[in-house]
């Protein structure tokens, strides 16, 4: 059995193989990344792990698949708990690479299919639509708390031309969601719960292609709304919730804002907690857990909003 680390940068891809530590450079292009394939197809490896880097990883990753290779991308909080945990202080690419590579053999973690073209193409533009609104919100702060109405005026005109950009993004999303069916069928569908509008859906649809395939455990652990036990001995914790998926989770969160007030399923449990003497923070995560196996339920049976039924389901 092989594993194979790879540590992805901009300009390079390096290479690490386990148990032999074999290690090796090619450059992250088509050509480098077609001589990973030739030499993988000759031999192919158990197991390939790569970190998620913000987009680098995604043409290696995908002509690798392509290749027949299994892939898994893989949060790198994760590999950098596992460095430590097994003593890999000092840091250099090839060294990464192979703490990826002890990393698959130890861990095995699970491969999962890679987006296909469409939803690639509308998570970049959910990404895009996501940067303009924290510049909108960047620029505007800065407007308020300039005194200077010179510059003042720069930035109002700067947030003028953001918006437009933001109007746009979102024509494109509605033009991408619309051309493809089975993404309008899950937009009406999901939409028709009180409290969600198409921002939700457009991120659920980009940024979690798992809705509707796993239970509710799994979806809520995903996403990171499932509370974690913090227990020791006769010591009984404070449960929080942590890690997962942050661009989907702060979307839920508004949503669940909005849900706590409109949606009367969502209103009753965040009312109940609020008796109960929860805080409302621990309320609101309460209903971003509901709402999002709600919309699990929903995605994996192909149906719309059903009050009398979901309000049966435990929060």
């Amino acid at each position: 059995m092989e594993f194979i680390g790879i540590d992805v940068s901009k300009a390079h891809l390096d290479v690490s193989h386990r148990p032999s530590g074999e290690t090796y450079r090619v450059t992250n292009n088509e050509v480098g990344i077609a001589e990973l394939g030739r030499r993988f197809s000759a031999q192919p490896p158990t197991l390939v792990v790569m970190e998620a880097t913000g987009g680098y990883e995604g043409p290696c990753a995908a002509g690798l698949a392509l290749a027949g290779v299994q892939v898994a991308v893989v949060n790198p909080r994760h590999v950098q708990d596992f460095a430590k945990a097994t003593g890999k202080i000092a840091k250099t690419d090839a060294l990464d690479a192979a703490v990826l590579a002890h990393f698959a053999e130890a861990v095995r973690p699970v491969v999962r299919p890679l987006d296909d073209e469409q939803t690639q193409e509308l998570s970049g533009i959910v990404g895009r639509r996501r940067q303009l609104v924290d510049m909108i919100t960047a620029e505007t702060n800065r407007m308020h708390a300039c005194r200077t109405q010179a510059v003042r005026t720069q930035i109002r005109k700067h947030v003028t031309w953001l918006k437009k950009e933001l109007h746009d993004v979102d024509n494109d999303l509605d033009t991408q969601i619309k051309k493809t069916p089975l993404w309008r069928e899950k937009d009406e569908q999901l939409q028709s719960v009180p409290g969600v509008g198409p921002v939700l859906v457009r991120t659920l649809l980009a940024d979690l292609p798992e809705l509707g395939t796993l239970d509710s455990k799994q979806i809520a652990s995903l996403v990171g709304v499932a509370p974690m036990n913090r227990d020791s001995g006769t010591m009984r914790g404070k449960r929080a919730t942590w890690g997962g998926r942050a661009a989907v989770r702060r979307v839920l969160y508004m949503a669940a804002v909005s849900a706590s007030k409109y949606n009367p399923v969502l209103r009753a449990v965040y009312e109940r907690l609020i008796a109960a003497g929860k805080a409302k923070k621990v309320a609101l995560v309460a209903c971003m857990r509901k709402l999002l196996i709600t919309l699990n339920a929903m995605t994996r049976d192909k149906s719309s909003w059903a009050p009398p039924g979901l309000a049966q389901d435990s929060c």
